[in-house]
C-alpha cells in the first residue's frame, strides 16, 4: 500500500495540508465535516492505480491553519483555494474532483466558476437545501444545529444533526489511527460554528452548471428520500444530469470504500 506524500500549498490568509498519491490524471478530493484527509484513505488507495489522487484538507481543518483564527469563511474562498491546488498540481489540463458534503459544496463553486480546470466533478450529498421546495425547514434545522453547538457544544450539535438527516448510522471499513481521530474531533467546533452556517445557505449556480456535463451529482443508495440525498436528488433536475447512488450513505466512500471506487472510478473519465 502506497503511502500519501503530504505536502502544504501556501495561499491568501492559510496554509493548506495536502496529500498525493498514485500516477495519472489528477482526481482532486474535497472533504467535508472536520476535512481530515485519512477518511478517504480507502477510496484514495483504490483509485491511485488509474489516478493522482489529492486529497485537500480545506483552510480551517486542523493541519490547514488559518492565519486569522477568526476570519469568516466563504464558499467562493473555498473554491479558490481548490483551483490553486488545481493549477499547481494540473497546470495543462482540467482535472476531475470529487467533492462530498461540505466539499460537495466547494465542489460546485468550483465546477460553475472555472469550468474550464473541472473535467468532471462528482458532488456527494452537498447539503445544498436551498435548493429545496421545503428549504425553509431545513434552514431552521441547520440554525438549531449550530445554537447547540454554541450552547451545548458538539455533541448537542451533532445530535441535532443526526435527528435532521434521518440516515442509517455507517461503520467505517477502517478506522483512522489515533492522531487521525484527534484530529477529526479537533476540527469538528470550528465546522459546526464556521461552515455549517455559511456553506448550507449557499445558492448554487445551476444556470452554470446546466447540460455541461462535467456535473454529476450524487448521494448514497441508503439515503435516498432522506435529507442527505434529497439535495442531489433535486440539484439532478436541475442541472440535467441524473442523480448517481453511490453504495452506503452519506459516508459510503468510508464504509464501501472498495465499491464506492468501482462506481466513481468510470464517471470521472468523459
Amino acid at each position: 500500500m502506497d503511502e500519501p506524500s503530504p505536502d502544504t500549498l501556501r495561499v491568501p490568509g492559510a496554509a493548506l495540508h495536502y496529500e498525493t498519491r498514485g500516477e495519472g490524471p489528477l482526481l482532486l478530493v474535497i472533504p467535508g465535516g472536520s476535512g481530515v484527509a485519512e477518511p478517504f484513505d480507502g477510496l484514495a488507495e483504490r483509485l491511485a492505480a488509474q489516478f493522482t489522487v489529492a486529497v485537500l484538507e480545506p483552510r480551517g481543518a486542523p493541519r490547514s491553519p488559518l492565519d486569522d483564527p477568526d476570519a469568516e469563511q466563504s464558499v467562493e474562498e473555498h473554491a479558490d483555494d481548490a483551483l490553486r491546488l488545481l493549477d499547481l498540481l494540473s497546470p495543462d489540463a482540467p482535472a476531475a474532483v470529487f467533492g462530498s458534503s461540505s466539499g460537495a459544496i466547494t465542489t460546485l463553486a468550483l465546477t460553475a466558476r472555472h469550468p474550464d480546470r473541472v473535467r468532471r466533478a462528482v458532488t456527494h450529498e452537498p447539503p445544498v437545501v436551498e435548493v429545496l421546495p421545503d428549504a425553509e425547514r431545513h434552514r431552521r434545522m441547520f440554525d438549531e444545529v449550530h445554537r447547540a453547538f454554541r450552547s451545548g457544544g458538539v455533541e448537542a450539535a451533532i445530535g441535532v444533526m443526526a435527528e435532521g438527516f434521518d440516515a442509517p448510522a455507517e461503520t467505517p471499513a477502517r478506522l483512522p489511527g489515533p492522531e487521525a481521530m484527534a484530529r477529526m474531533h479537533a476540527g469538528m467546533p470550528f465546522f459546526l460554528d464556521r461552515i455549517v452556517p455559511r456553506f448550507t445557505r449557499f445558492v448554487p449556480d445551476t444556470e452554470a452548471l446546466r447540460g455541461s456535463g462535467r456535473l454529476i451529482p450524487a448521494h448514497g443508495e441508503s439515503t435516498r428520500g432522506r435529507l442527505p440525498a434529497r439535495p442531489a436528488e433535486h440539484l439532478a433536475g436541475l442541472v440535467g444530469h441524473p442523480a448517481i447512488a453511490f453504495p452506503g450513505g452519506h459516508l459510503g466512500y468510508t464504509s464501501h470504500p472498495e465499491e464506492f471506487a468501482a462506481a466513481l472510478a468510470p464517471l470521472l473519465v468523459p
